[in-house]
């Protein structure tokens, strides 16, 4: 197990692709979650031959159905190593997706081959999060110089000039007994989730708000496309009273709804109500069958800074939105690449650390221009109640899916790959 950076071994060794990596180096990066965030952190910090330790509190590796949906520029950036080409089989390609509305059916249907020519993947790729991790994690057994720890508690956070230690508690949800032991590093990376403890550790604001009702998303294989017509992959489906989004990954449709903020938990997870919620959506004269429920809280939130010192933090750690959109893993792969290659060259190529006040400004300013401003927007017209409202919307998504020019700008915008240019433009 790496506890001090001295003690890593200088070697050449292959990476996963096949490609000669650079030999490891006397630098040492510790990193909070085993999310797709810190893996891919991980993965692109060790290929360049840096020592690697990722703490993960819980017990084992996640296997939650929350994120499906992976963008054109998050495959773009993964086919660096190989990992895209991996994930493709095990998702769905999405070249379409759709606009709907409960009453009057399908309002607009966006092509992506569109983006042909912007993108080497031009479509979304439906496919659950934990595969990915599944992947990165594969690629990293294979470093002699990663280490991943499960149920490894962060708690304490101290730096100096030269380094940053957290007290880690190992042993954390198991049935063993607990012990502290304390890491050391160059850097450490937050990339623990929306109650990220190395934010927390910091005192840094997590500046935003909570939206009163919680998202219920539930898990069928009904074949939802054998009764709507032209059903997509992808359906986002607006209505004044209930709204839903219809999501397909590959052996289950995803259904999301919105709940009352007066419903508890309770009542909302159980069998009545999530028969009701089907029904309402489409009626069927027997119960549905389902496989897997998740209620939780949604956010829009944007932590106030992104670095402090050796401390950065890098996904749902930094920033938090609504799903609406699936922008949420996007935005966090999208992170996790833009600070470990400047990462890799402070540490490998001795560019100065002012690189990390850089990452600050381009991801926190696309995090609050684009990733929060679009997921609210999203929620804000799929709900919207107002009959003229609704109706110029809709007006507006037909409009500008019968126009190709301006159907492939809001493709941009929609798959982020608008977005990630924005971030790259920021000095």
């Amino acid at each position: 197990m790496l506890k001090n950076p001295k003690s890593v071994r200088h070697e050449n060794h292959t990476t996963p692709a096949g490609n000669v990596a650079a030999p490891v180096r006397a630098h040492h990066v510790l990193i909070a979650g085993a999310g797709p965030v810190g893996l891919v952190s991980a993965l692109t910090l060790a290929t360049a031959g840096i020592a690697v330790t990722v703490f993960e509190r819980n017990t084992t590796a996640a296997e939650d159905l929350r994120a499906s949906t992976f963008h054109p520029p998050t495959m773009d950036l993964l086919a660096r190593f190989g990992i895209t080409d991996e994930l493709l089989p095990q998702g769905l390609v999405a070249r379409y997706t759709q606009q709907r509305d409960r009453k009057d059916g399908l309002i607009a249907e966006f092509d992506m081959a569109l983006l042909a020519g912007e993108t080497q993947h031009p479509f979304r790729l439906q496919c659950e999060q934990w595969k990915l991790s599944r992947l990165l994690m594969a690629r990293l057994a294979k470093f002699p110089h990663v280490t991943l720890m499960f149920g490894a508690d962060v708690g304490s956070v101290r730096q100096d000039a030269d380094s940053v230690s957290v007290d880690v508690r190992i042993g954390a949800g198991s049935q063993t007994q607990t012990q502290s032991q304390t890491f050391s590093g160059d850097y450490l990376i937050g990339a623990d989730g929306s109650w990220s403890a190395v934010r927390q550790a910091l005192g840094i604001e997590f500046e935003g708000f909570t939206y009163p009702e919680r998202f219920l998303v539930v898990s069928t294989a009904f074949q939802f496309a054998d009764h709507f017509p032209k059903l997509s992959y992808v359906n986002y489906v607006s209505d004044p009273q209930e709204w839903c989004v219809l999501l397909r990954v590959p052996t289950l449709w995803r259904v999301l709804f919105p709940t009352r903020a007066d419903e508890t938990d309770d009542a909302v997870l159980s069998d009545a109500s999530i028969q009701a919620r089907l029904q309402n959506l489409l009626p069927q004269s027997e119960p549905y069958q389902t496989v897997h429920r998740t209620l939780y809280k949604v956010h829009q939130r944007v932590a106030k800074e992104f670095r402090r010192g050796r401390v950065i933090l890098a996904g749902d750690a930094a920033h938090i939105n609504n799903p609406l959109g699936g922008m949420g893993m996007n935005g966090g792969v999208q992170d996790a690449f833009n600070l470990c290659d400047k990462l890799v060259d402070i540490l490998n190529n001795g560019a100065s650390d002012t690189l990390l006040d850089r990452y600050q400004r381009q991801r926190r300013s696309v995090a609050i221009e684009y990733i929060n401003a679009n997921t609210a927007r999203n929620k804000k017209n799929i709900e919207e109640r107002d009959p003229e409202a609704r109706r110029k919307t809709q007006d507006e998504l037909r409009a500008i899916a019968a126009n190709p020019v301006a159907a492939k700008d809001y493709l941009r915008k929609t798959s982020m790959i608008d977005a990630l240019e924005r971030a790259q433009a920021i000095t």
